[in-house]
């Protein structure tokens, strides 16, 4: 019950998260706030910087609620925009870049690509498994409608 409410709170709250860059300035590259200061690194100011980062907690924190809370079998590939979030997030956060998203995928390839394969091979595996109970159940389905026309009910 307590997980729910928190993780209601949490998501309620995401679009005012996202919506925090516009509390920052946009004449200065520092923002002086009560939890310290904000430096806008290679950003042009302190909006610019802010709305980069929390655009990007903000599709962390809800991809990230999504995969923890999803029960079916394909919640894996919620990995796959998941880490190309965070990979994102740590572009924004290291300052010394002069890129943000430009090569992100081609550093998150390598995790990327086993979680597509083993996606695959379940799903291939599952439609494997459909096709052969698909079958059994067109079977007994042209017996029942077989009955139903020949009079023998």
């Amino acid at each position: 019950m307590i997980s729910g409410v928190f993780l209601s709170f949490l998501l309620i709250a995401t679009p005012f998260l996202f919506y925090i860059y516009k509390y920052a300035p946009t004449d200065s590259k520092e923002w002086h706030t009560i939890v310290g200061t904000i430096d806008a690194g290679n950003f042009a100011h302190a909006q610019s910087y802010m709305h980069a980062l929390f655009t990007k907690i903000t599709f962390v924190l809800l991809t990230g609620i999504w995969f923890l809370t999803s029960k079916n079998w394909w919640k894996y590939a919620i990995l796959v925009p998941l880490t190309m979030f965070l990979f994102q997030l740590a572009g924004v956060i290291n300052h010394k870049n002069d890129y943000i998203d430009e090569f992100d995928f081609w550093y998150s390839l390598p995790i990327i690509l086993p979680i597509l394969i083993f996606l695959i091979y379940i799903s291939y595996q599952i439609g494997k498994r459909q096709e052969s109970n698909t079958m059994d159940l067109k079977d007994q389905v042209d017996d029942e409608i077989s009955k139903i026309f020949s009079d023998k009910l």
